[in-house]
């Protein structure tokens, strides 16, 4: 599970558990503590929480590349997560990230079925959703 956030003055965060995956060896390390892994925050860039086979993101440093992406190319942030997240199931990494940028704008691409996401903006309407179907508003 994780989190990624833009406050009031546009500082941006990103926080992610170590829930880790079902049936895992004892003793295994995910992405999620490796930061430029599951967790990057930059607010030049973006803020990114990661889910997924971390040792794909490891690899491939999904949470860093958004990030960069975005700071040195120039990229918006949907299109430069979209892109990195399809470029990881190239590879046969699953999973997906929770984003949000320096105008606040979430984006929320997987690869995978579904991924459990939900995001609140400043008009507090609160959108979640698990399957690859349009966000429910609340």
């Amino acid at each position: 599970m994780g989190a990624v956030a833009r406050d009031c003055d546009g500082n941006l965060a990103a926080a992610t558990s170590t829930g880790g995956m079902t049936g895992k060896i004892p003793g295994r390390v995910g992405d999620s503590p490796i930061i430029g892994a599951g967790t990057y925050a930059h607010n030049a860039a973006c803020a990114v929480s990661a889910t997924g086979h971390g040792e794909m993101f490891m690899r491939y440093g999904v949470a860093f590349e958004i990030a960069a992406r975005v700071r040195h190319a120039g990229l918006p942030l949907d299109e430069a997560a979209r892109a990195v997240i399809a470029e990881l199931g190239g590879f046969g990494g699953r999973g997906g990230v929770i984003t949000v940028g320096r105008t606040g704008a979430p984006a929320l691409p997987f690869n995978t079925a579904g991924m459990y996401r939900g995001y609140v903006l400043a008009d507090g309407k609160i959108h979640t959703a698990i399957w690859n179907e349009p966000y429910q508003v609340w």
